[in-house]
């Protein structure tokens, strides 16, 4: 018995919509292989799942970008839009670049310049010495600034150590004063103790003997 034919319309079942997508895809990718190698033909296939999940295939000896330049070449159709291009013009501008300071950064270590002309090995001998010149003024005033920061820390530390000859001054003097203050309380008391007796008993009421 023949098989019947599938209604084509979406498959509202998800488990047999994924198995069934699985199964085309994987006979889309491989005839679209067949025909590129069987024909000699430049194939490119671009497919996204319900979910999104991008897969395709392109012939070995191409590439998709060129297979859609071609598209684009021979249908007439502007597949990327203005911004695009100058993106793309930019990416490459950046690329060049690149390429360009890879080749003078080995130019300036001292490689690769039997291709390069009197002329231009000037230009790099002078672009050295000035990058010298540049280092040798970036160290002096790294040194300068250093020595600044020196000459500030030693200007703090002699004031701290002076404040500090200042208070112990202070406090020396105080505990003198004070100890000097004590003798001489000691002394006072002392010169009393062997002061007469007579010396040191002052009536408090006038003599009563005058009074008689």
């Amino acid at each position: 018995m023949g098989r019947g034919k599938i209604e084509i319309k979406r498959i509202e079942n998800s488990t047999n919509r994924q198995v069934t997508f699985s199964k085309r895809r994987a006979g889309i990718i491989k005839k679209a292989r067949e025909i590129g190698v069987l024909c000699d033909a430049e194939v490119g296939v671009v497919i996204f799942s319900s979910g999104g999940k991008l897969y395709d295939y392109c012939s070995p000896r191409t590439t998709l970008p060129r297979i859609l330049e071609k598209y684009q070449t021979n249908s007439g159709k502007i597949l990327w839009d203005e911004k695009h291009k100058n993106l793309s013009a930019e990416i490459d501008r950046v690329k060049k670049e690149n390429d360009t300071m890879q080749i003078e950064l080995r130019h300036l270590k001292g490689e690769d310049l039997n291709s390069l002309q009197p002329r231009e090995l000037i230009a790099i001998e002078e672009a050295l010495q000035n990058g010298q010149t540049n280092l040798r003024d970036k160290q002096m005033e790294h040194w300068r600034m250093h020595r600044r920061n020196g000459k500030m820390l030693e200007d703090e530390h002699n004031l701290l150590a002076l404040r500090m000859h200042q208070q112990d001054v202070e406090l020396s003097g105080g505990m003198r004063e004070l100890d000097i203050g004590y003798h001489q309380v000691h002394h006072d008391r002392d010169f009393t103790s062997q002061m007469p007796f007579t010396f040191r008993v002052q009536p408090s009421h006038p003599n009563l003997q005058d009074e008689e």
